[in-house]
């Protein structure tokens, strides 16, 4: 009986619960709280470049150098398979060494930079490590001496998706490049997912402008934009979560340079 009496009285209380929290929270009017880290998942990791990380400079997102823009050598080319044309780029994933004498403990935080192409002259389980649909991470040389020995060259890694908040400071960051009839963005500093699937731009004088995907981290509009404040409207590949970014560069901005957002993803 006393059995019977303690599952009831607990089955009671959670209805009780239940019930309560069904009239605050309502299915249909989900709240966005934020990029939550992925399941781990197996692949593997090589590196490229020496120490200086002199060879990561630049790469297919366009981020140019890496350190005065921010992402220091903490940096990945991925597999197309991840890659996703350029949609990948701005990701942060969480790397550790696995299954092999050469690993070492812990783990290192990293951002997709770059690409990682197939090599089909090689066989995809001897030297053509990126070729799909391998996962594949080529790391920074410094980025991959923190969870294995280099002298390794390849090792089997888990890896997951994590918030690039943590890594990423402040507003996201947008420069400038193109002339006065097409404005050309590389988008940074990207925090939440990291990644950008659209992108709009308003002027002072016009309605929003969509802006379609040039390559990488780079949109581009064909319009004349001169002499206008510049705002942006943003939404991530990942989340599908939409900000916007007022007021981004004054009406006497120049190509060229680099203007920063007061606000970012979470």
């Amino acid at each position: 009986m006393a059995s019977f009496h303690h599952s009831w009285t607990s089955s009671c209380l959670f209805g009780v619960v239940t019930l309560i929290f069904s009239w605050f929270v309502k299915p249909t009017g989900a709240v966005y709280h934020g990029y939550v880290p992925s399941p781990w998942t197996l692949a593997h990791a090589t590196f490229y470049g020496d120490e200086s990380a002199s060879a990561t400079m630049g790469g297919a997102c366009g981020y140019g150098n890496l350190i005065t823009n921010g992402y220091g050598t903490d940096t990945a080319a991925l597999s197309s398979t991840i890659f996703s044309n350029g949609y990948a780029c701005g990701q942060c994933y969480q790397i550790r060494c696995v299954q092999s004498p050469w690993c070492y403990t812990g783990y290192v935080t990293v951002t997709a930079t770059n690409l990682c192409p197939p090599n089909w002259s090689q066989d995809s389980n001897n030297g053509g490590w990126c070729n799909p649909p391998r996962t594949h991470f080529d790391m920074s040389k410094p980025a991959f001496m923190k969870i294995a020995q280099w002298k390794a060259g390849i090792v089997p890694v888990m890896y997951r998706r994590v918030p690039c908040n943590g890594i990423r400071k402040g507003g996201i960051r947008f420069s400038f490049q193109g002339n006065g009839y097409w404005l050309l963005v590389y988008v940074m500093n990207v925090g939440g997912a990291g990644d950008i699937h659209q992108m709009w731009v308003k002027g002072t004088k016009t309605d929003w402008i969509n802006m379609s995907h040039n390559w990488g981290a780079s949109y581009q509009a064909f319009a004349t934009l001169q002499g206008q404040a510049l705002s942006f409207r943003l939404t991530s590949y990942t989340t599908k979560q939409t900000i916007t970014a007022y007021n981004v560069a004054p009406a006497n901005w120049n190509l060229g340079l680099t203007y920063q957002a007061n606000v970012n993803f979470h």
